[in-house]
C-alpha cells in the first residue's frame, strides 16, 4: 500500500478553490481545477508516493500486474487497471455529451484508426476502445441534466413556457403528424426526432428560436408557476453561456437533477447528460471516449452522436444506484463490470477501535478520505490519510483494517463483481 498522488486537470469549468481547498493546498489555484484523476489513465496517470521517490502507477502496474491487480481482475481486463477515479469540481456546465457502448467504442475506434485520425486530433471521438459507464456521487450538492425526461412531462414543461414558436416542436414530440393514418410513434422516436430537429437546426433558425424560449424561461419566472423553476433557471444559465446552442433547447429534454452529499447517479452508454454544478466523486471504467451535443466549443460530430444516443426515455429515480449498508460500509450497486464503489464511515462505538472493512473480492482498491482523518493497515504497511489524500491498495496487499478517533469517511473503489 503506497499513498497516490493524483493528477489535476485544469479546464474552463473547473474551480480554483474547491480541489485546492479538498486535498490542502492554497486558495485560490492558478488555474481552474476540474477534475483530479486518480487511477492509471495513460493520459494522466497518478503517481505512487514510494521508499524511492514518485513513481507512476501506470508504470508500476506494467512491472508487475498480478501482484498488483490479481490474477481475477488480471484474467478479466488484462494488464491494466479497468476503472478510473476521480474528484469533479465543476464552477460552470461541463459540455452536452453521451458515452459510447462497449461494441460502438471499438467499432469506432478501428475506424478512426483506418481513417487515418490521429488519437490526439480535436476531432478525434474514440480515443480508445472501451466504453464508459460512470458512477458520480455528490461530495457537496450537485446540480446535473441527465437522461430524455418521460415525453409527457416534457410536453407539460414546453407548454408551460407558453412560447408559441415551440408549438410546432411540442406536436414532433407527441407524433401529431396530422395524417389519421399515420403509425402511432413511440416516445423514444418522438426524442429522436425533435432532438434531431434541433441539433441539426440552421444556425439562423436557432438564432430565433433560442432567444424566444429565454424570455418564456424569464416570464414564467415572473410569475407565481414554480413547477418547472429549476428547469427554467437552468435553460437561462445554459442560454447566457452559450447563446444560439442547440445545446440550450436539448437541455430542455432532460432530467433536472439535484443530489446531496452521499446521494449519486449512474450514467450507462447512450445517456446524454451534463454536470451543471457542484462538487463530486466518480469512478468509471479507464476511458476517455466522449461524443459531444453541444454547450461547448469542441469538436461535434451529430452524425456520430445521433448514432450513440439512446433516446428511451428515464426517470431521475431510474438513474440512482441502489445502495446497501453492511456494517460500516454503504454499497453503491451498478451493472458495471470494470468497478464498484463503496463508502466506509467510521463513527459512533467504531471510534477508538480497528474495525475490518468488509472483503468482498480479490482485486486492488483505490482508498480517498473526504471527511476527518483515518489509519489504514494493510499488510505491508500502515498509513494515515487526511481529507483528501488517497491510497492505492493492490490485490495482494489486502485486506485492510480502519481506525479512526473521530468520524471519517473514506470511499473505496475496486473491480466490480
Amino acid at each position: 500500500m503506497e499513498q497516490l498522488h493524483g493528477a489535476i486537470r485544469t479546464y474552463a469549468w473547473g474551480s480554483r478553490t474547491a480541489i485546492a481547498e479538498f486535498t490542502g493546498r492554497p486558495v485560490p489555484a492558478a488555474h481552474p481545477e476540474a477534475e483530479l484523476w486518480l487511477g492509471a489513465h495513460p493520459g494522466d496517470p497518478a503517481c505512487l508516493d514510494t521508499d524511492t521517490g514518485e513513481v507512476s502507477l501506470l508504470n508500476v502496474l506494467t512491472q508487475d500486474p498480478e501482484g498488483q491487480l490479481g490474477s481475477v481482475a488480471q484474467a478479466r481486463f488484462g494488464d491494466r487497471l479497468p476503472f478510473l477515479v476521480k474528484v469533479l469540481a465543476a464552477d460552470e456546465p461541463l459540455s452536452l455529451q453521451a458515452h459510447p457502448s462497449a461494441m460502438q467504442a471499438i467499432e469506432g475506434y478501428e475506424r478512426e484508426e483506418r481513417l487515418g485520425v490521429a488519437v490526439s486530433s480535436p476531432i478525434r471521438n474514440y480515443r480508445d476502445t472501451s466504453h464508459k459507464p460512470e458512477l458520480l456521487v455528490a461530495l457537496q450538492p450537485f446540480e446535473a441534466l441527465a437522461g430524455f425526461r418521460p415525453v409527457a412531462r416534457t410536453i407539460e414543461l414546453l407548454r408551460a413556457l407558453a412560447v408559441s414558436d415551440l408549438d410546432p416542436f411540442i406536436a414532433l414530440l407527441g407524433g401529431q403528424s396530422g395524417s389519421d393514418s399515420a403509425p402511432a410513434q413511440s416516445d423514444a422516436d418522438g426524442l429522436r426526432a425533435l432532438f434531431t430537429t434541433w441539433i441539426t437546426a440552421p444556425q439562423p433558425d436557432l438564432d430565433v428560436l433560442v432567444p424566444a424560449v429565454l424570455e418564456g424561461a424569464i416570464q414564467y419566472l415572473s410569475s407565481d408557476a414554480g413547477e418547472f423553476s429549476a428547469e427554467a433557471k437552468t435553460v437561462l444559465e445554459l442560454g447566457e453561456r452559450y447563446p444560439g446552442d442547440a445545446g440550450v433547447l436539448a437541455s430542455l429534454l432532460l432530467n433536472r437533477v439535484t443530489l446531496a452529499p452521499g446521494e449519486a447517479i449512474f450514467v450507462s452508454a447512450g445517456n446524454l447528460h451534463t454536470y451543471l454544478h457542484g462538487v463530486g466523486l466518480e469512478v468509471m471504467a479507464n476511458s476517455d471516449n466522449v461524443l459531444r451535443g453541444g454547450l461547448t466549443p469542441k469538436h461535434v460530430d451529430v452524425p456520430e452522436l445521433l448514432r450513440v444516443l439512446d433516446f428511451t426515455p428515464t426517470t431521475e429515480e431510474a438513474l440512482r444506484p441502489a445502495t446497501y449498508t453492511d456494517g460500516l460500509e454503504l454499497v453503491y450497486q451498478t451493472p458495471a463490470e470494470e468497478f464498484a464503489l463503496s463508502r466506509l464511515t467510521v463513527d459512533g462505538d467504531h471510534l477508538g477501535h480497528e474495525v475490518d472493512a468488509p472483503a468482498r473480492h480479490e482485486g486492488p482498491q483505490i482508498l480517498l478520505c473526504t471527511e476527518g482523518s483515518i489509519t489504514v493497515h494493510a499488510k505491508s504497511k500502515t498509513l494515515t490519510l487526511h481529507r483528501g489524500e488517497s491510497a492505492w491498495v493492490p490485490c495482494d496487499d489486502g485486506p485492510i483494517r480502519l481506525l479512526a478517533q473521530r468520524p471519517a469517511v473514506l470511499f473505496r473503489a475496486t473491480i466490480g463483481l
